[in-house]
């Protein structure tokens, strides 16, 4: 199990600091009112600095404040999300930039943030104030344990692969989802199988296999085990985490959106795992490429020579594999809290508006009632900003291009909140609908936002 280091913190918004050797930090805290994290690189109250205030300004809101500066980052209404009375849960993660929190046993947090200039995370810190004494309990280094039952235990994920140590007799299951749950489509990992004799990769709960390949104890009860899964526009890889060796490798030609992972065993195995999202102390480590190095992402400022404007303010920049160029827009965010840019791909004839998910190495773009994962895509840089709510065929004046149709209609660029994401998609004003990518479908809203220039 984890280790639990139990604080009282004093009425004195002095914070305490403890070393932190992954991406998140999970704790329980009984306090009234303000319950502060810091997250630092040193063990002290220094810039630069994340600060997470929970159950702030008399347990009503929480904000989340970088180098000790307003306005804030982030700031939302969370009536009574804190007790004097008894301990809540909480989790604040770090990851690629994204500062987020959530309660415990929710998979998706309640704030989030993303920096453009993330640094290393190495401390956090506790305090409370305001009126407010807290004791807390903080694990740090967290195992999840998995009793022998086949139910999955769900995570979100913030980039585009995953690190974990399992130790069990054999049985190790992870799955990746657009989702917290166990629904399709879903990719599952089946590690040291069929008695710890082989593993496979499986689709949709689909047989045959994708891949099956002989892996002899691979797995030890009384021992840890590391390994790596990577993807990237639907390429799967799994490696041996201590040698890099690649177990298995597959691609998808039509890869959904991965937002949260899963793990479990069962037929008579029990687990224990140590999870962590591809970033250690903040700095993302370097991937091996999936393809051929590509040529230069983007023609150096001022000007991106080569790249003709499309209308009003802003560029369209040539991008690839999940790079984002400096000066994108940002269209919106991923439940996750990871945020989405705007950009454009060509698909079946057509230039059509969609999103840059970074983590997952791709653009997605709506056509067909589904969603389409593009490698290859632009990105809109420094364009406008201005989002104007609209219905139906309003195209409002002003309307950004965005691309066309195959027959030639013009695409402008929308938005909409959907499952707790801002969404960036193609509006079609003869259809009167603004659709989105989500989830592996195309789906359509009367009621949308339209960028004007």
């Amino acid at each position: 199990m984890a280790n639990v280091l139990d604080v009282a913190t004093e009425d004195n918004l002095q914070y305490q600091f403890f070393p932190v050797s992954s991406g998140s930090v999970q704790f329980k805290v009984r306090t009234p009112n303000d319950a502060h994290v810091a997250l630092t690189m040193g063990p002290q109250e220094s810039d630069p600095m994340y600060e997470i205030f929970i159950g702030g300004w008399g347990n009503t809101k929480s904000v989340i404040r970088r180098n000790r500066t307003k306005p804030d980052k982030v700031e939302i209404e969370t009536p009574g999300i804190v007790n004097g009375g008894e301990f809540r849960g909480f989790w604040v993660r770090w990851d690629g930039g994204i500062v987020s929190a959530g309660r415990e046993g929710e998979a998706i947090p309640f704030i989030s943030w993303s920096d453009p200039e993330p640094f290393p995370v190495a401390f956090v810190g506790v305090c409370t104030g305001w009126g407010a004494t807290g004791t807390w309990k903080i694990e740090d280094g967290a195992e999840f344990n998995t009793p022998d039952n086949l139910e999955y235990k769900f995570g979100p994920v913030a980039a585009g692969s995953l690190e974990l140590d399992f130790r069990g007799p054999h049985n190790c299951h992870i799955c990746l989802t657009p989702a917290p749950a166990e629904i399709e489509p879903i990719y599952e990992i089946i590690l040291g199988g069929w008695e710890n004799t082989k593993s496979v990769i499986r689709y949709c709960k689909q047989k045959p296999e994708k891949v099956t390949v002989p892996t002899p104890s691979l797995m030890n009860a009384n021992e840890f085990k590391k390994f790596i899964i990577e993807w990237r526009c639907g390429r799967l890889t799994i490696r041996d985490g201590s040698s890099g060796q690649v177990l298995m490798d597959w691609t998808d030609s039509a890869p959904f959106p991965i937002t949260h992972f899963g793990i479990r065993t069962g037929w008579g195995a029990r687990g224990n795992w140590r999870i962590r999202h591809f970033y250690k102390n903040g700095v993302e480590q370097i991937l091996p490429p999936s393809a051929p190095a590509a040529a230069a992402l983007y023609s150096p400022p001022p000007g991106y020579p080569g790249v003709a404007p499309v209308g009003g303010a802003g560029v369209w920049v040539d991008a690839n594999s999940g790079q984002v160029p400096p000066g994108a827009v940002v269209g919106g965010q991923d439940c996750s809290g990871e945020p989405l840019y705007v950009a454009r791909a060509q698909h079946e004839g057509a230039m059509l508006p969609g999103k840059v998910v970074s983590s997952h190495g791709c653009a997605y773009v709506p056509w067909g009632g589904q969603e389409h994962g593009k490698p290859e895509y632009q990105v809109l840089v420094g364009g406008p900003g201005n989002w104007v709510p609209t219905s139906g065929s309003n195209i409002p004046p002003g309307a950004f291009p965005g691309g066309e149709t195959e027959d030639g209609e013009p695409l402008f660029i929308g938005r909409v909140r959907h499952e707790g994401s801002i969404t960036t998609g193609k509006v079609q004003q003869s259809h009167g609908v603004c659709y989105i990518s989500f989830a592996g479908q195309e789906l359509g809203f009367p009621d949308y936002e339209v960028l004007v220039a």
